[in-house]
């Protein structure tokens, strides 16, 4: 099983991933940034897109390396990923379920004021632009597909280890 962490940046997505698989018995972190990572030290690097995720290799392979490291490990994969783009999205959720692989879907949600404070006031990462541009992509993503594709945690008022919590006993439930 996989158990996305969907959301814009901010909203707790890394931290409660790490929160999620304590509590999930035989579970994993893979967090599908990697595979864009891998892409992008590709030399000479692909054509720019501004976002690996709009290279079309990034999705299938989120797919593939999730679908071995299942065969390989098995349990549950926590997987940390904001996906904005629907099609993206419908590639991703596709493929795994073509290879029978099932699919809990959760959005750590947060209202803008709360996110671009918790982006604003990172210390680890500190304040970035890349991160606060995506607010509005999130807000839209929301509003029109995403609400809808995945169940809604809002951790406006939690902290990620009440957020962890209350994935792992939905997942558990």
């Amino acid at each position: 099983m996989i158990v996305w962490l969907n959301g814009t940046h901010g909203a707790g997505k890394t931290t409660t991933s790490a929160l999620v698989q304590q509590l999930i018995p035989d579970s994993r972190v893979f967090d599908a940034e990697k595979v864009g990572e891998t892409l992008m030290d590709i030399t000479p690097g692909l054509p720019w897109t501004g976002n690996f995720q709009h290279w079309p290799p990034w999705r299938p392979l989120v797919v593939e390396t999730a679908r071995h490291v299942l065969d390989y490990a098995g349990g549950t994969l926590v997987m940390p990923m904001t996906v904005l783009v629907e099609q993206y999205w419908r590639e991703i959720s596709t493929g795994l379920d073509r290879h029978g692989i099932p699919v809990r879907h959760f959005v750590l949600h947060a209202d803008q004021d709360t996110l671009r404070g918790r982006i604003e006031g990172d210390a680890h990462l500190g304040p970035s632009a890349f991160r606060l541009a995506n607010l509005e992509p999130y807000a839209e993503a929301a509003r029109t597909w995403l609400h809808d594709e995945a169940e809604v945690v809002d951790t406006t008022h939690l902290t990620p280890a009440q957020a962890a919590l209350r994935i792992a006993e939905a997942v558990k439930g």
